[in-house]
């Protein structure tokens, strides 16, 4: 029995799974220029982000009490590539998907939606 093998499970320090596992950093940016816009001409007040192994979520708040307005998500794994980005509603019905983050957040008319 060789005694120099280790499993190592849930490593957080394996830097290839940290990037997968969150927006990256151009995504982020996408979307709180988009946030500070939308919070300046008063429509959102709030937000919260929600991660999982599949997605990572950036909710979308009128008031801090209610529930989410939108939630904007980034799947990990999706089953096709239009599938990656997503806009759904409070109960995840999908309003909006695309393959790049930049044009989804672009041609949505948040007003209307």
């Amino acid at each position: 029995m060789n005694n120099n093998l280790r499993l190592v499970v849930n490593n957080v320090n394996d830097k290839k799974l940290e990037g997968k596992h969150f927006f990256e950093k151009n995504e982020l940016k996408i979307i709180l220029d988009l946030y500070a816009k939308m919070v300046s001409e008063g429509s959102w007040k709030d937000y919260g982000l929600s991660i999982s192994s599949k997605q990572v979520g950036f909710s979308v708040f009128k008031n801090a009490t209610e529930n989410a307005l939108y939630k904007i998500c980034k799947n990990f794994k999706p089953k096709n590539k239009n599938l990656k980005y997503l806009i759904t509603d409070t109960n995840g019905k999908i309003l909006k998907n695309s393959f790049d983050l930049n044009l989804l957040l672009k041609n949505t008319n948040w007003k209307k939606l």
